[in-house]
């Protein structure tokens, strides 16, 4: 444990500053189970009109520190080309 009170200090912000992360991130990925349950029902219309707020939240977390910028833009890419191919498939 620490001993010296900068170090008891730094201790205490590394605590609040992993459960704010862990907060965020699980948002985050309920935001992408929810969007990922919309195309899998083949709800593309909703997903779509999602695709917005979904981005936001990613945005958002990049923003906070809670994933790195690269995260960021592979999941709106991935995402992106999801939905892009479940439209292809659904207007075939």
């Amino acid at each position: 444990m620490a001993n010296h009170a900068s170090a008891l200090k730094a201790h205490r912000q590394s605590i609040k500053h992993r459960n704010a992360n862990r907060s965020n991130r699980s948002s985050l990925r309920t935001c992408l189970k929810q969007f990922n349950d919309r195309l899998d029902e083949g709800k593309t219309e909703e997903a779509q009109n999602t695709l917005s707020a979904l981005y936001a939240a990613i945005d958002k977390s990049q923003q906070k520190k809670a994933i790195s910028k690269n995260a960021a833009a592979r999941q709106k890419s991935r995402l992106t080309r999801r939905l892009n191919s479940a439209l292809s498939t659904s207007k075939s």
